[in-house]
């Protein structure tokens, strides 16, 4: 079942589109710019980012924090390890 679950999240980050982005920063309260959303799917799209790695996922904060903004990407972490713990699956991520 991890496999399915990782599959899916890892093939959703590269269809991810800036308006969808864009939607989902609205509802989670954080604040991009169309260029912002544009910058990070294609970042997510052109490199292999595994979102279970720990040091894949610092990787991938310091490049949300060049494109946007430190506070930004603190608060993505945040976020991130809130829907982990709410879901229960603390166990993909290592």
């Amino acid at each position: 079942m991890s496999t399915f679950i990782k599959e899916m999240i890892g093939k959703k980050m590269k269809q991810l589109s800036p308006d969808e982005l864009l939607h989902y920063s609205k509802k989670y309260g954080f604040n991009l710019s169309k260029n912002e959303a544009q910058n990070i799917t294609k970042y997510l799209k052109n490199n292999q980012i595994n979102p279970f790695s720990a040091q894949d996922r610092v990787i991938m904060l310091k490049e949300l924090a060049r494109i946007t903004d430190l506070q930004t990407a603190k608060k993505a972490q945040k976020l991130f390890e809130e829907i982990i713990k709410s879901y229960g699956l603390e166990h993909l991520f290592y």
